[in-house]
C-alpha cells in the first residue's frame, strides 16, 4: 500500500511538470530540492540515533514553506518527496528534468569515523556540461554563506560522480550539499534544532532567489 501510495504522489509530480511545459515560466525559477534518502534508506546515522534522511526532509521542507510564506514570485519549489519514502536516485533526476529545472540542489549529512570532522562540503558533476560553471560557483557562494552567516567551516566545492549529479548535469545546474557532519556531536546537535534548519534553510532560499541561474 505505501509503495503505491509513493508511486501515485510521484506519478502525480510529473503530471504536474507536463501542465507547466504548457505555461509561461519565464518570471518564475524553477527549483528542485532533493531531500536525501528516505524510507528504509536511513543514510547516515548519527549520535542518539539521529538520520540523515529525517534532517534533510526537514530542510527541505522549510525551504518550501518559507518560499510559499513569502509569497515568493521569483522560485517555484519542488521536492523530489514530501515524506518519510524511498524515491530511486533515477526517478529523482527524471522529476528534474521533467520539470525543466532551473536548479536541482540534493541534500545531505555528512558522516565520518573521526568524530572531529566537521564542515560543509558542495559537490558537482566530474562530467563537463554547459551548466558546470554556474553549478560550481553556485556552489562556492552556498558554502560561503553558510560559512559567513552561520559559521560553518568550508571544506570546499568538489568533483564527483554521484548519480543524481551524474543523470541532471546535462539539464540544468546540478549541485550536492553535504550539510555538516552526524558524526560531530555540535554539529549534529546545531543541524537537529528545528530553528537552526529554518536558518539554513533561509541561507539557501536567499541565494536560490538573488543569484542568477
Amino acid at each position: 500500500m505505501k509503495k503505491w501510495l509513493k508511486n501515485v504522489s510521484f506519478v502525480i509530480l510529473l503530471l504536474k511538470s507536463c501542465i507547466l511545459f504548457g505555461q509561461d515560466l519565464d518570471a518564475k525559477k524553477i527549483i528542485v530540492i532533493d531531500p536525501g534518502h528516505g524510507g528504509n534508506d536511513s543514510g547516515a546515522i548519527g549520535v542518539n540515533n539521529l538520520k540523515e534522511k529525517s534532517i534533510t526532509l526537514e530542510i527541505a521542507r522549510s525551504i518550501s514553506e518559507l518560499a510559499e510564506k513569502n509569497h515568493n514570485k521569483t522560485v517555484e519549489i519542488y521536492q523530489t518527496r514530501y515524506s518519510d519514502t524511498l524515491v530511486s536516485l533515477s526517478d529523482r533526476a527524471k522529476l528534474a528534468k521533467g520539470l525543466n529545472a532551473d536548479l536541482f540542489l540534493s541534500l545531505h549529512c555528512n558522516h565520518s569515523d573521526n568524530p572531529d570532522a566537521r564542515g560543509v562540503e558542495v559537490y558537482v558533476s566530474n562530467q563537463s556540461s554547459r551548466f558546470l560553471d554556474e553549478a560550481t560557483w553556485f556552489g562556492f557562494q552556498l558554502q560561503a554563506d553558510l560559512n559567513e552567516k552561520l559559521g560553518f567551516e568550508s571544506r570546499g566545492v568538489k568533483f564527483a560522480n554521484f548519480q543524481v549529479l551524474r543523470e541532471t548535469t546535462d539539464f540544468m545546474p546540478s549541485v550536492l550539499l553535504e550539510l555538516g557532519f552526524l558524526s560531530n556531536e555540535d554539529e549534529r546537535r546545531y543541524i537537529s534544532n528545528y530553528t537552526h534548519a529554518g536558518l539554513i534553510a533561509a541561507i539557501i532560499l536567499s541565494l536560490i532567489i538573488t543569484l542568477e541561474l
